[in-house]
């Protein structure tokens, strides 16, 4: 190379926030296109320069030096094929100031490189300490300033839109797609959505998450990061790995957890260190953004809580049948609390299979707890039935009173949970107001009349939290009714059939704790619901388990 000549690269960049700021008239000004001409017509000018290459990162951030073309460029300034390196203004370059610098008054120095930035009147051949070399770092540093504004405003905009129920991701979760009226909305994509309401149906059946993902790779399901790419979705996920992708436990999960499809949009969970630092981390949860009924739900909202409660134990499938039993996720020792596990005995070409706990198996302590499986079906088929026939029946009465036009007022004035929870309330605030008669006649000092009157106080404020979790809970049954369609499908069939299965025991049921003497008690969903029923129509008794006992 001669040392004459100086071979030059033309550097080009433009950002989208760039762009958009530039948009309409002024939008040509910092286009790459009048980059080029300008950085073009300036070598051309020059005897003493030779073009060797251009180099444009086109929508990449200046915040930053990690960008591809740049990259290139420095591959071929160490390799010695390039020793000038022409720009427009310094904020093409880079807006980090203390990266900008770092280039251009020490790495290209270093290796003989020439730096020119053109609208700023910069060339490193002839600064010297005058005035281009005091005003190079304060230019670099009002760039990196720019940089920072426009980072924070994209953010605040960000954050006002996910608060506002606008999906700002750039693409939909798996069962879903983006409107083609607005881009901030979710519309279903029927067929993704059919395989994720089959996941979850599997799931209540009693599947393991493994299995369901077996299952599907077995039916050859595109997996979601297929499936997009399939539509021709550009999408590269932070969980793919190399070559196709298939079904896994984690990607099941992560479809079984998310709120998403029950209509409610969570977003914010990840985010950049800052504007320099391009490194995803996990946000806590309680920095999350939530909002409520933003899109059209997949899965009804009582099938996603079952779920939840059913990932929190295990239902391995049987290496036999290759299916999960009626019972797995559900049974429990009504005293040491652990599951309950399924045990199959052969003698003489018979079968027998019974459950014993978990704890006891491992030799931990507690006791069989033994119970044969057929005698635990009929206990809990006949179980539920009977709770479910006396839920119809609270519910056929619980319609017939909000058929007479019943006031919010009169209902949650009926309600006795409210009433008891009132009272309680009122007992300590009576107490309190007692302790300052104490403090007077001086019966209490005045570090006991403190604690005492905090611990109050804050009794006091415990009650009113749970009455008014109460009160909203009859409200909801009061103005949309008690269930929803197919839950009370679910405790109809109940009711009708003589067999019960796993999915409706599922539905129903959550969990099933067994004792000795083969006594067991169920503890059903909606028991909330159930109670405030029992209180408005009068009943006296309290819900709570149902149990029943063996032969």
């Amino acid at each position: 190379m001669n040392d004459k000549t100086f071979y030059a690269a033309m550097y080009l960049r433009l950002s989208r926030d760039d762009e958009e700021k530039q948009a309409g008239t002024r939008a040509e000004s910092g286009s790459i296109a009048s980059q080029r001409e300008l950085v073009r017509s300036f070598i051309n000018g020059q005897p003493d320069m030779e073009l060797y290459d251009s180099y444009v990162d086109d929508g990449w951030s200046g915040g930053n030096f990690d960008r591809p073309e740049f990259k290139r460029m420095m591959e071929d300034v160490e390799a010695g094929r390039v020793n000038c390196v022409v720009v427009k203004d310094l904020s093409r370059f880079g807006r980090d100031y203390i990266e900008a610098g770092r280039y251009i008054q020490k790495t290209f120095p270093a290796l003989g490189v020439r730096f020119i930035a053109l609208t700023d009147h910069y060339d490193s051949f002839l600064a010297g300490t005058g005035e281009s070399s005091i005003v190079l770092p304060v230019k670099n540093f009002i760039n990196d300033s720019y940089c920072r504004d426009i980072s924070t405003k994209v953010r605040a905009g960000l954050e006002a839109k996910r608060r506002n129920g606008e999906c700002t991701a750039p693409f939909a979760v798996y069962g879903y797609k983006k409107d083609e009226n607005n881009k901030n909305r979710l519309a279903v994509d029927e067929y993704a959505a059919g395989i994720v309401k089959q996941i979850f149906e599997w799931k209540i059946q009693g599947m393991a998450v493994s299995a369901i993902a077996d299952r599907l790779n077995e039916m050859g399901v595109l997996s979601p990061k297929e499936y997009k790419k399939s539509k021709g979705v550009r999408y590269n996920g932070g969980f793919a790995g190399a070559g196709y992708s298939r079904w896994g436990s984690v990607s099941v999960k992560r479809i079984l957890t998310n709120e998403m499809y029950i209509g409610h949009l969570v977003q914010g969970k990840t985010g950049k260190v800052n504007y320099k630092v391009k490194k995803i981390v996990e946000k806590p949860q309680a920095e999350w953004v939530r909002v409520e009924n933003t899109h059209e739900p997949v899965i009804p909202e009582d099938d996603f809580r079952i779920v939840q409660e059913l990932l929190k134990t295990d239902s391995r499938k049987s290496p036999q049948t290759g299916c999960s039993g009626m019972f797995a996720g559900l049974l429990f020792c009504g005293d040491c609390g652990e599951q309950m596990i399924r045990r199959v005995v052969r003698y003489k070409g018979k079968q027998k299979v019974y459950y014993i706990c978990s704890t006891k198996n491992r030799g931990d302590g507690c006791s069989r707890h033994s119970i044969e499986e057929d005698i635990l079906k009929m206990l809990v088929e006949n179980t539920v039935q009977r709770h479910a026939n006396a839920f119809l029946e609270e519910k056929r009465l619980f319609d017939t009173a909000k058929g007479k036009e019943m006031d919010f007022a009169a209902v949650s004035g009926s309600d006795r949970e409210m009433q008891r929870l009132k009272q309680e309330q009122d007992k300590y605030y009576a107490l309190c107001a007692g302790l300052y008669e104490d403090l007077r006649l001086g019966v209490v000092s005045k570090d006991e009349f403190e604690r005492l009157h905090a611990g109050f106080q804050q009794k006091a404020g415990e009650l009113e939290k749970a009455r008014e979790k109460q009160e909203k809970l009859v409200r909801d049954m009061f103005q949309k009714g008690v269930l929803s369609a197919g839950r009370l499908k679910a405790f109809q069939n109940c009711a009708e059939l003589k067999e019960i299965d796993r999915h409706t025991i599922s539905s129903l049921v959550k969990r099933i704790y067994v004792y000795e003497g083969r006594r067991i008690e169920i503890e059903f969903y909606f028991m909330d619901q159930y109670g405030v029923m029992l209180g408005l129509n009068g009943r006296q008794e309290q819900p709570g388990k149902s149990s029943g006992r063996g032969a």
